[in-house]
């Protein structure tokens, strides 16, 4: 692999972390992973100054308009600090280790696939410890997700904010701050509908595949109002893995 450093134009696609995208989304994604493998393997130290604009569109023979948004994405990560006047500089290793999740990073698939496998893990331990501690109020607000949800169904709507509510309820109920600033954070990415068709790409009519979700979301809730915690885990982790599921074998239909 050509040194990172000294690439030569063009090979943003060799000097991509393990694991990347050979062929990346667009050009601005693929300088922002150049531009983090060069920090993270310390090609590009803590305090030093990035190379100029022109400089780096000389590198890899891109437009400025690309360096810029490159750029925009690596300062929206806390990779790097822009000091108008100066230049752009790495920022410290404690600034740059937050989790984060780019809505960018959402844009086929294989990424959503990924989100969902961490929900699994997370949220089927959500919906165990919400059968043990939710509250009468924590119930009814489920509830009343479920009763928008079939509405929306019926009004051939995407029921997106019903799901979205039932799922953070969920995260309320554990009484566990943690599972609710987690859920906050992943916001509209814990339903992969609001940014892939899901129906479509499972081969399905919309409102059928809204209503297999229907009954997969009472099976959870029926089990937390029933304070069986084993059973929430289930239903959870069966409604997470059915999404996954479904996908996957679109994502395997769309290689063939």
């Amino acid at each position: 692999m050509p040194n990172a450093k000294t690439a030569p134009p063009g090979a943003l696609a060799n000097i991509a972390p393990a694991g990347v995208l050979r062929r990346p989304r667009n050009l601005a994604v693929a300088l922002v992973d150049a531009f983090g493998l060069r920090i993270r393997e310390g090609l590009l130290k803590v305090g030093e100054r990035l190379p100029t604009e022109a400089a780096i569109m000389a590198e890899f023979g891109v437009s400025r308009t690309v360096v810029r948004e490159a750029l925009s994405k690596l300062q929206a990560a806390g990779l790097v600090e822009t000091r108008h006047g100066i230049g752009t500089f790495v920022m410290s290793v404690g600034e740059r280790a937050n989790f984060r999740i780019a809505p960018e990073q959402l844009a086929t698939l294989r990424e959503v696939i990924a989100v969902l496998e961490l929900r699994i893990g997370l949220e089927a331990e959500a919906a165990g410890l919400a059968a043990q501690r939710r509250s009468d109020e924590n119930l009814r607000v489920m509830q009343a997700s479920l009763t928008a949800f079939a509405v929306a169904i019926e009004e051939k709507t995407d029921a997106v904010a019903a799901d979205f509510q039932l799922h953070m309820e969920i995260a309320r109920a554990t009484q566990n701050v943690h599972f609710v600033d987690l859920m906050t954070y992943l916001g509209a990415m814990l339903i992969p509908r609001n940014r892939i068709n899901t129906a479509g790409f499972a081969g399905e009519d919309r409102r059928d595949y809204l209503r297999r979700v229907h009954v997969e979301h009472e099976s959870i809730v029926n089990a937390i109002a029933s304070k069986d915690s084993e059973a929430a885990r289930a239903a959870m982790r069966t409604h997470l893995s059915n999404s996954r599921e479904r996908l996957r074998r679109a994502q395997e239909a769309a290689a063939d």
